[in-house]
């Protein structure tokens, strides 16, 4: 397996550019790849809408090693294929915290399995700066419902990943927000106890890929006025461990590797 050379720190100062504002104040480099795609797709507008969908755990090699599990929505809902490599320790709360601020966790602060609010510049405080309109879609105890508390932008704190969803749904439908950010904890959790190639887990995999097709079909029918970026984007990888279940956290290429999917929907009219 190749190492991805690409750090996930690249991300947060990508989508700032795609929406025309200033990266957070520690936000490492944007990628060159995701910039230029923005560029061509929006024959050099910006985006005035970016929605995130944030599943967990879901490593490169799962995806090439189950292609099927792509493929009948890749040319529909994924445009660009983003390559990247995670941080250390590769654990959910770590990762999210270098993904939306561009920082490496010993910059952003956290640095093992915690959950404290994060107190640097976020690409959240970035877009509150610019007179954008954030907002989250999460459940009450996972990482991203925690980590980016206390801004002044809407947070829908939910029950469960079917809750979360309907949510989601009804606010992109509602189109207040500039930028919208859904996790999805499902294909993890079932991971952690069946094994990351399971029946079980791999048809959680597969309900993420439907549920992020249905939120690119709202988006396509109610945001048709916007320039939108649309990415599917995963914190951190995974492997299996004894007994058959599954784990992540290492420094090794299947917790790191991942990759993240784009697509540009430019304004109609």
């Amino acid at each position: 397996m190749a190492k991805n050379e690409l750090s996930l720190t690249s991300v947060c100062a990508s989508l700032a550019y795609a929406m025309g504002i200033e990266s957070p104040k520690c936000a490492e480099k944007a990628s060159d790849e995701l910039c230029n795609y923005i560029d061509r797709m929006f024959n050099g507008e910006k985006a005035d809408r970016v929605f995130m969908y944030n599943p967990d755990a879901i490593a490169e090699w799962v995806i090439e090693k189950y292609p099927e599990v792509f493929s009948f929505r890749t040319e529909q809902y994924f445009d660009l294929k983003l390559p990247l490599r995670s941080v250390m320790p590769s654990v959910t709360p770590v990762c999210f915290g270098t993904m939306y601020t561009g920082a490496e966790p010993s910059v952003h602060g956290i640095q093992k399995y915690e959950k404290p609010v994060i107190k640097i510049d976020t690409l959240f405080d970035a877009l509150i700066r610019c007179g954008k309109k954030p907002a989250i879609v999460a459940d009450c105890e996972c990482s991203l419902g925690k980590i980016y508390l206390e801004r002044d932008m809407d947070y829908f704190i939910c029950a469960n990943v079917n809750e979360i969803n309907a949510v989601a749904a009804e606010v992109i439908r509602r189109d207040e927000h500039d930028f919208i950010l859904v996790y999805n904890g499902n294909y993890d959790s079932t991971m952690h106890k069946m094994g990351p190639e399971s029946p079980v887990a791999l048809g959680e995999l597969r309900a993420n890929v439907r549920t992020f097709a249905m939120f690119s079909e709202i988006i396509e029918k109610h945001w048709k006025n916007h320039n939108t970026l649309v990415g599917f984007a995963m914190d951190h990888g995974c492997h299996e461990i004894d007994g058959g279940c599954g784990s992540h956290g290492l420094d090794m290429d299947e917790d790191l590797n991942i990759a993240h999917f784009y697509k540009a929907y430019p304004k109609i009219g």
